[in-house]
């Protein structure tokens, strides 16, 4: 019976707020806990959590300027390429119009040749046929001349030698042959 007597004055006493709030005693050594503690984080562990979030921001900080000095020097390296690109292309344009210029000089250099033995082989042609009528012509005229002597011969019949009749007939041809030429 001395139990539920305690038990019924222990429900008169408490109130609403009183079961939630701890006593006065409590209440006044868990702030002093709470504020020692509270001090010896703020003077020994936060220093070392801002140290160690310095180095990280740090470390964070030097990786994004690595990166930014690889990024100029990917940029540097991709005009160095696209340069020596333009230059390769350029210098390939070079080369063609070099090739070019050498083809059309050859062209003209094989043209002038040909024209130069066709011109040789026309005058080498002109200079047969030259002395080819000139060989004709001078055959001719010696059977001429014989062909005249035999028949002046046989109209005059002895009058005239032959040796003075070939001299007659030779100047006559000759005498010819000044006017055709």
């Amino acid at each position: 019976m001395l139990l539920s007597q305690q038990l019924i004055a222990a429900s008169e006493e408490a109130s609403g707020t009183d079961l939630i709030l701890p006593a006065t005693s409590e209440l006044i050594g868990g702030l002093i806990a709470f504020t020692i503690v509270g001090l010896i984080v703020w003077r020994f562990a936060l220093p070392q959590i801002q140290k160690a979030l310095d180095e990280r921001q740090a470390a964070i900080v030097g990786k994004m300027q690595d990166a930014e000095q690889t990024k100029q020097a990917a940029e540097k390296l991709k005009s160095d390429y696209e340069a020596q690109i333009a230059g390769a292309k350029s210098e390939a344009a070079q080369i063609v119009e070099q090739a070019r210029h050498q083809a059309e000089t050859m062209k003209a250099d094989i043209v002038a040749r040909a024209q130069d033995e066709a011109a040789a082989i026309a005058d080498r042609a002109k200079a047969d046929i030259e002395a080819q009528r000139a060989s004709v012509i001078s055959g001719m005229r010696s059977e001429v001349a014989s062909l005249s002597v035999d028949m002046a011969q046989k109209v005059v019949a002895g009058t005239v030698d032959r040796g003075a009749q070939q001299a007659l007939v030779e100047q006559y041809l000759s005498e010819l042959g000044g006017v055709n030429n």
